[in-house]
């Protein structure tokens, strides 16, 4: 698996420290340091190959560590939380990923005979890479270099990396995304409205009603899935939210809070230090000097080029 990975590093060199578009459709890398507020993020569903360091990404209690020996199968929109590292030698984090498209599992699945039950619940997980699906992720990436071939040719890798997917441990993910009636994609359907309301307050009793299950059985599933209760993974949100007002648009504490759902502008301070340890104000400046500084030293490297 060395050569293979060999290429795929050489062809992913050319990613930048942030989601990088490839030209191919739902197909992106990244590579380096990343900021601290980039990585805190709510993930959309994906397959992720590290090609080169390794990541942790925690969700709600759990930490998930993986590197260029494994990958990671993200099935549902799920706030979390990231560090990279760079490999023993030094050379920088790398990793590609696929975006999940239902409609696209959905018609790819069709054509597949009948896929065993779902052994978990669980909407993300780790599992060994295998040297066929690196095979496919080459297929996949060689196309940035003959982009003519992307119309044609795309949909077949993707379906093979899909393919390769389905064949491992982690299968059962894709075919209960793609499965409408199934308590995965059931509480998928809630997670799309807490993501589109999240600055509502919460009915929990409605949203079980909504996935079709009982209160006990939606907030079981719920917590299966996603590592978080719906209050959790709505409080998430709103941090998330709230931290990206903050560093990008400048607005103020106080008009944050509210905006984000929070009516005790006290309260959302204290959780927001509690989940990044600092207080807004002070977390938001903390950031905002890093972003400076990683501009000033990108504007630095240009210039002795």
């Amino acid at each position: 698996m060395q050569q293979q990975l060999d290429e795929l590093r050489a062809l992913a060199s050319r990613a930048e420290n942030r989601p990088t578009q490839t030209g191919i459709p739902r197909v992106f890398m990244v590579q380096g340091s990343i900021p601290e507020h980039e990585l805190a993020a709510v993930y959309d569903p994906m397959v992720n190959l590290i090609l080169q360091g390794g990541k942790t990404l925690t969700v709600g209690e759990q930490a998930l560590d993986y590197d260029p020996a494994t990958y990671f199968v993200m099935s549902v929109d799920l706030p979390a939380a990231g560090v990279v590292r760079p490999a023993a030698d030094g050379s920088p984090y790398l990793a590609v990923a696929l975006t999940l498209n239902a409609a696209v599992l959905a018609d790819f699945l069709s054509t597949l005979p009948e896929p065993a039950p779902a052994a978990a619940e669980q909407g993300f997980s780790v599992a060994p890479v295998t040297p066929e699906l690196l095979d496919a992720w080459v297929r996949m990436l060689r196309l940035m270099d003959r982009p003519a071939d992307i119309p044609a040719l795309a949909p077949a890798f993707e379906r093979e990396i899909l393919y390769r997917v389905l064949q491992g441990p982690m299968g059962w993910m894709l075919c209960d995304i793609a499965t409408p009636d199934s308590a995965l994609a059931r509480v998928n359907k809630v997670i799309q409205r807490i993501r589109r309301e999240f600055a509502q307050p919460l009915a929990v009793e409605k949203l079980a009603e909504e996935a079709a299950m009982s209160a006990s059985a939606f907030h079981r599933h719920f917590k299966a899935v996603t590592s978080l209760s719906p209050l959790q993974y709505q409080k998430q949100l709103r941090l998330l939210q709230a931290r990206k007002l903050l560093v990008t648009a400048g607005q103020n504490v106080t008009s944050v809070a509210y905006e984000v759902g929070y009516e005790s502008p006290t309260q959302f301070s204290r959780e927001y230090g509690r989940a990044f340890g600092l207080p807004p104000a002070k977390d938001a400046i903390r950031l905002m000097s890093s972003i400076q500084a990683r501009r000033l030293s990108f504007g630095q490297s240009l210039a002795s080029e």
